[in-house]
């Protein structure tokens, strides 16, 4: 006993002694002040928790805090100010700044002056114009700098991209509380452009790259250009590290041109890629992916892969060109063999296929193609329940689109997008069938806060085939519902028609939709409550008549880049065969 209390009593001191050093202002802050003004100030004075020793101390902190009130003062426009550093006549004495900010003075006539060479007219309109200060506007020092910045700005974008800006001319007047700047800007000569310098050795061809410049020789300078040139390059996924830079005027050409110069390092020539999966509904898996970079000396990747899983196995090459005969225009194909399993038919087959996707910023784009199909497929009818086996060459086309305004592309938390997807199909085999398979899908996100930490996002999806009842229509292209991407809740194939002994049957429309409340706890970790219905029909149109119903909640972890996602969902109208409950582990949000 006499032990804990000492123990205790020991606690209790060290606590006290801590609570006598933790940080505090290194002054007190005096004054009528407005509140965003007195914050300002005491951001600027700081903390610190080392104890004051004698007065000559407090002296010292006051007058180093009077300065650094005098700063913010003025940097907002209070030049008439007064600013007394002083000590309190208590034990220890605490140092005090006593703050007297007067009138806040304002701008007046804010100008440009151009030195030799002037740029053209309009140019000078264009830099005046983002100048941005208004008079009788407050004479704050950020609002000053920043104006110059725009300026700057506004003039390199138009081709002078030597510009520079001389020592500013402003005079504060005390008479009149004016602030009147007078910015001086150095534009130089208009610089126009020449083609691109490939200055490091490496794999990717130089014509090639040469190709991607989105500016032709003799075009004035632009920062954005070159800007883009970059990003084109980082796009193709086949550089570790790009950088792109305007030539200085000592490379400049008889004509006065000026080329761009590129340095690139080419990541490793090959990579190795090997995982594995389980799922209570899927089974087992494990993929091999065997990818070259820049074999072709234009950016392009090639992979071989295969995967072996209880539900979908497959082994093929696919071939990536980036930039294919324009910028922002990718060319994919691939070749595979495949085998299907699944509980609503089998399916073995090769295919080949083939598509050209336009980009339209980061994660928007348009996608034309077609594919080539041979396969062999096994399921059962409906009506006998007896195996039908059918041999079946498929011939498709593919139209699609992807509009994504959402402000992250795996964690949105404002914003919309939109995806349609159209593919006029015609099989071929004992009967011949033409059909069209379309399907869209659109998903919008409400955040609560500026931060979006709280955030409803919702999802809806329709998909129809029209052309085709369900007994001519193969069970391996018809629709169904259920899954981590679709419905949480219940497994791949249990929403929709079934089969008298409960096979999944799919059908000719598909409806989904989803809505979840997103809530970020601390800085990394957040919870999910969802709610997923779904229904697939006979019938051409998407009707949501025999809907399923799932609901849950779920983790989040932010991983920086985004987050990993963990639910666990029942289904609501549970029937013969579903699972009590599904649980999904992913990479981003559900959608």
């Amino acid at each position: 006993m006499v032990f804990a209390v000492a123990a205790s009593a020991a606690l209790c001191a060290q606590g006290a002694a801590s609570s006598a050093h933790a940080a505090a202002p290194k002054a007190a802050v005096q004054g009528e002040l407005s509140s965003n003004l007195r914050t300002a100030i005491a951001n600027a004075v700081g903390e610190t928790d080392k104890p004051i020793e004698n007065r000559f101390e407090a002296r010292r902190r006051a007058r180093e805090a009077a300065e650094d009130a005098v700063a913010v003062l003025r940097s907002e426009g209070y030049y008439a100010n007064a600013v007394e550093a002083d000590v309190t006549e208590t034990e220890p004495a605490q140092p005090v700044v006593k703050v007297t900010p007067g009138e806040r003075f304002t701008l007046q006539d804010p100008k440009v002056e151009w030195i030799a060479p002037e740029p053209a007219p309009g140019v000078q309109l264009a830099g005046e114009a983002v100048m941005g200060l208004a008079n009788g506007q407050a004479g704050r020092a950020a609002d000053v700098l920043g104006a110059e910045g725009r300026i700057v700005a506004a003039v390199q974008k138009r081709g002078y991209a030597d510009v520079v800006s001389a020592e500013r001319q402003v005079i504060v007047d005390h008479a009149d509380h004016s602030v009147r700047p007078t910015f001086r800007i150095v534009s130089g000569e208009l610089v126009r452009l020449d083609g691109i310098e490939l200055v490091t050795p490496g794999r990717t061809n130089p014509d090639w790259l040469r190709r991607l410049a989105p500016w032709k020789s003799g075009d004035p300078y632009d920062p954005d250009d070159v800007g883009e040139l970059e990003r084109r390059l980082l796009d193709t996924g086949v550089y570790d590290s790009v950088t792109v830079a305007l030539a200085g005027k000592e490379k400049a050409t008889a004509d006065g041109l000026r080329p761009v110069i590129v340095s690139i390092a080419d990541r490793k020539r090959r990579t190795i890629e090997l995982g594995a999966s389980y799922s209570t509904s899927e089974g087992a898996g494990a993929d091999a992916r065997w990818t070259r970079y820049n074999v072709l000396g234009r950016a392009d990747t090639l992979s071989y892969y295969g995967r072996a899983s209880t539900v979908d196995s497959r082994l093929g090459a696919d071939l990536t060109l980036p930039h294919w005969r324009r910028a922002q225009q990718t060319l994919k194909g691939q070749a595979g063999l495949y085998r299907v399993r699944t509980d609503a038919y089998d399916e073995t087959g090769v295919g080949v296929r083939a598509d050209v996707e336009r980009r339209f910023g980061k994660t928007s784009h348009v996608t034309l193609g077609g594919s080539l199909d041979y396969s062999e497929t096994q399921e059962l009818q409906a009506v006998t329940l007896s195996s039908l086996g059918r041999k079946l060459v498929t011939a498709s086309v593919l139209g699609a689109m992807a509009l994504d305004r959402s402000d992250d592309p795996l964690d949105p938390k404002r914003g919309w997008r939109v995806e349609a997807r159209l593919e006029p199909t015609l099989i071929a085999g004992a009967d011949t069938l033409p059909y069209l398979k379309a399907q869209s899908q659109g998903s919008i996100y409400f955040p609560f806060d500026e931060k979006g930490r709280t955030v409803v996002a919702a999802r809806v999806k329709l998909g129809s085939i029209i052309g085709g009842l369900i007994p001519e229509v193969p069970a391996s292209r018809r629709f169904y519902s259920g899954g981590g991407g679709s419905v949480r809740g219940y497994a791949y194939q249990a929403i929709g028609p079934r089969l008298s002994d409960n096979t999944p049957e799919g059908g000719l429309s598909l409806f989904e939709g989803s809505l979840e409340l997103r809530q970020k706890i601390g800085k990394r970790w957040g919870v999910v409550a969802f709610v997923d219905a779904g229904s697939v029909g006979s019938d051409q149109i998407p009707s949501g008549k025999d809907l399923s119903v799932g609901a849950g909640i779920g983790v989040r972890y932010d991983l920086g880049f985004g987050p990993i996602r963990a639910d666990i969902a029942i289904p609501l109208e549970k029937r013969q065969g579903d699972a009590p409950f599904q649980i999904y582990l992913s990479i981003g949000q559900s959608f």
